[in-house]
């Protein structure tokens, strides 16, 4: 489904330097701080930004030969509307019915009620919650295989967030249905993504399966004594605090059976960014 080869982009302090494969059907959440990388690789993967190096490739063919017809084939929602904000639902679908050939006009609206949504309200009236769901039904509104989604859920009440969770999940129950979501909210990832990409600084810091992260990584917790006596050979990262020690480690289990006196701590999306990102590689 998407390739990615090698790429590159500098800015003045920033570059972007990445090489993955994400397979169709996949959901793959890219997860970082921000500045990490995340939405200039989302943008150089619509050819929205001129890489420097590399090469990105979508359905088999370059990004860059990519026809109106592929297009129909990916749904985007960025923060950015989009949209003018004097624009109403009905401007808004008039312009998706000329831009798509597939683009099902009655369902979207259909859509669009059930979200109590007005129709002929200007946009820039609409909440945090109704706009984060337009987004998404926009980005539904045509046939897609493959789906971005760049922070879909940021500032949503858990209602509104329930929402938006229901509609990607609609998504993926579709034939080779494949996702990139980006998320603050870890939860997101943890019931969405069948896999995890960590960014930062513009490089992939780990890439594993979501699962594999909950049930085989653990945040180990000691004294500086324990630290030393410890096995160190399958510790990842470290951070040292003010009076212990926090390490992360793959291999749970080994740690459990051998050293059952340490804290052992189950694995979060937010504990495994925060040991990673501020600890000290091992």
């Amino acid at each position: 489904m998407i390739d990615v080869n090698n790429i590159k982009k500098s800015y003045k302090n920033f570059e972007l330097d990445l090489s993955l494969k994400i397979q169709a059907g996949e959901t793959v959440g890219i997860v970082g701080k921000n500045g990490s990388g995340k939405s200039t690789f989302f943008k150089a993967l619509l050819d929205l930004v001129t890489l420097d190096q590399g090469k990105i490739s979508i359905f088999g063919q370059s990004n860059r030969d990519l026809r109106n017809e592929d297009f129909e084939k990916i749904g985007v929602v960025f923060p950015d509307m989009g949209f003018n904000e004097l624009m109403t639902i009905n401007d808004i679908s008039a312009i998706l019915d000329a831009l798509y050939h597939s683009f099902d006009k009655h369902d979207f609206l259909k859509k669009v009620q059930a979200f109590d949504l007005p129709t002929k309200t200007a946009i820039k009236t609409f909440s945090t919650g109704m706009r984060a769901k337009l987004k998404v039904l926009i980005a539904l509104s045509h046939p897609s295989k493959l789906l971005i989604l760049d922070e879909p859920t940021a500032g949503l009440d858990v209602v509104a967030r329930k929402d938006i969770l229901n509609l990607i999940r609609d998504f993926q129950e579709r034939e080779e249905a494949t996702v990139l979501i980006s998320s603050h909210v870890s939860s997101d990832i943890e019931t969405l993504c069948d896999r995890l990409i960590l960014l930062h600084d513009g490089k992939i810091l780990l890439e594993e399966d979501t699962d594999v992260i909950l049930d085989t990584y653990a945040l180990l917790k000691m004294t500086e004594e324990q630290f030393e006596s410890i096995e160190k050979d399958y510790l990842q990262y470290i951070k040292k605090e003010a009076y212990y020690y926090k390490c992360l480690t793959n291999q749970k289990v080994f740690y459990k059976e051998n050293y059952p006196h340490l804290v052992i701590d189950d694995m979060t999306i937010d504990g495994l960014l925060a040991t990673i990102i501020e600890g000290e590689r091992l």
